[in-house]
C-alpha cells in the first residue's frame, strides 16, 4: 500500500462529515417525501423553497452517495431512502436523523468540553430525541422482547421507556405493562402507543391500539418507580447515569420487583478495554457531550453492579449491536 493509500484511509475518516451532512440537510428539508416519483431539480427547488443551483448539487450528492436515483434530469428516491426515509414508511428513519442533527450542534463543542469534562448545551430536540428511539426500537423490538421471554411475567415495568416501543410489544403478549419516563416523554408515549400507524413494523396483522399500558411520570433516580414487578426492562439508559447513579437505580429496581422476580438491561456492547466496538466507544464521547456522567459500561462492569445490589445468576446475550444481561431477585 502506497503513502498516498494510507492517507486515504485517515481521509475517509475525516471527510466522513460530508456525507453526514448532506444526508441531515436532505432529511432537514423533507427531499425524500417528494421524490416518491421521478422529481427535476427545478421542481423539488420549488417545492422547497430553496436556491436551484443548490438544490441542484444537493440531489448530485444524495445520487453519488446511494439514495436517490437520477435519469437525465429528473430524480428519485433509491431503494433505501424509500425504505427508510419517507415520512409514513414502515420502518421511518427520519427522527432519529433529525436528533443526529442536534448531536451535530453539540459534538461541534467538542473541544471545550475535552476541556472542561462539561457537556454541551447548545441543542436540544426532545421530540426528535424520543421519536428517534421509537424508530431504532421498531426495527427490533419484536426480536429482543422475543429473546427476553416473557413466559411467568404478568406485570412489567418498562423503567425509562420512551415512547413505548417495547412497552407496546410485551403488552401484546397479555403482559400488563408500566412505562415510567418523565412528563413530556410520557406525552409523547401515549400518542404513540394509542397510534397503531405510527408502530407499523410492530403490528403483525394486529388492528388497533393497546390497553394493558399504564403510565407513572417522574424522574427514576428521585422518585416512586412503584413496585410488585415481575420484569424491569431497563433499555438504554444507564448509559446516560454515572456509576453511583446507576448502583443507586439498580438498588430501588431490586425493591420494586416481585420475589424470584428479574431485571432486564440492554445497552451497547462495549469489551473490556472499553475501545470496541468502535460504534461503542463513539458513544462514550456522545455521553461525554451530552450528559453530566453517563458513558458506554462493559458487560463486566454492569454484571458486578447487579452482585453488588444484591441480583443473583447474571447472564449476558448478544443482539446485533447491543448486549442483553439479566440477573433475578432471589
Amino acid at each position: 500500500m502506497s503513502v498516498f493509500e494510507e492517507a486515504g484511509e485517515l481521509r475517509k475518516l475525516w471527510g466522513g462529515f460530508w456525507a453526514s451532512r448532506v444526508l441531515l440537510t436532505a432529511n432537514n428539508y423533507r427531499v425524500f417525501d417528494y421524490l416518491i416519483k421521478p422529481q427535476p431539480a427545478k421542481t423539488i427547488s420549488k417545492k422547497l423553497k430553496t436556491d436551484l443551483r443548490a438544490a441542484e448539487i444537493l440531489l448530485d450528492a444524495l445520487t453519488g452517495i446511494g439514495l436517490l436515483k437520477k435519469n437525465r434530469d429528473k430524480y428519485s428516491n433509491a431503494p433505501i431512502a424509500a425504505k427508510f426515509l419517507v415520512r409514513g414508511s414502515a420502518y421511518y428513519q427520519g427522527d432519529i436523523l433529525r436528533h443526529a442533527d442536534t448531536l451535530w450542534q453539540n459534538w461541534s463543542e467538542l473541544d471545550e468540553v475535552i476541556k472542561t469534562g462539561k457537556p454541551a448545551r447548545k441543542a436540544h430536540d426532545h421530540e426528535a430525541f424520543i421519536m428517534g428511539m421509537h424508530n431504532i426500537a421498531s426495527l427490533k423490538a419484536v426480536d429482543v422482547i422475543r429473546k427476553i421471554g416473557m413466559k411467568g411475567v404478568k406485570t412489567a415495568l418498562d423503567l425509562g421507556g420512551g415512547p413505548g416501543t417495547y412497552s407496546i410489544e410485551m403488552a401484546k403478549r397479555g403482559v400488563d405493562v408500566t412505562l415510567f419516563d418523565r412528563p413530556e416523554t410520557v406525552k409523547i408515549a401515549k400518542r404513540v402507543i394509542s397510534n397503531p400507524s405510527l408502530f407499523l413494523p410492530l403490528n403483525k396483522g394486529r388492528i388497533g391500539g393497546v390497553n394493558n399500558i399504564n403510565f407513572i411520570e417522574g424522574d427514576f433516580i428521585c422518585d416512586n418507580i412503584g413496585r410488585g414487578y415481575d420484569l424491569i426492562f431497563a433499555s438504554q439508559i444507564l448509559h446516560s447515569l454515572s456509576e453511583k447513579d446507576n448502583l443507586y437505580l439498580l438498588k430501588k429496581c431490586k425493591r420494586a420487583l416481585n420475589k424470584r422476580g428479574r431485571i432486564v438491561i440492554q445497552e451497547f456492547r462495549l469489551m473490556k478495554d472499553r475501545a470496541h466496538p468502535a460504534h461503542s466507544a463513539l458513544f462514550s464521547v456522545n455521553m461525554l457531550v451530552n450528559t453530566e456522567g453517563g458513558r458506554s459500561y462493559s458487560a463486566d462492569e454492569m454484571k458486578n453492579w447487579l452482585s453488588k445490589t444484591g441480583f443473583k445468576k447474571a447472564k449476558e446475550k448478544l443482539i446485533g449491536e447491543a448486549v442483553i444481561i439479566q440477573a433475578f431477585n432471589l
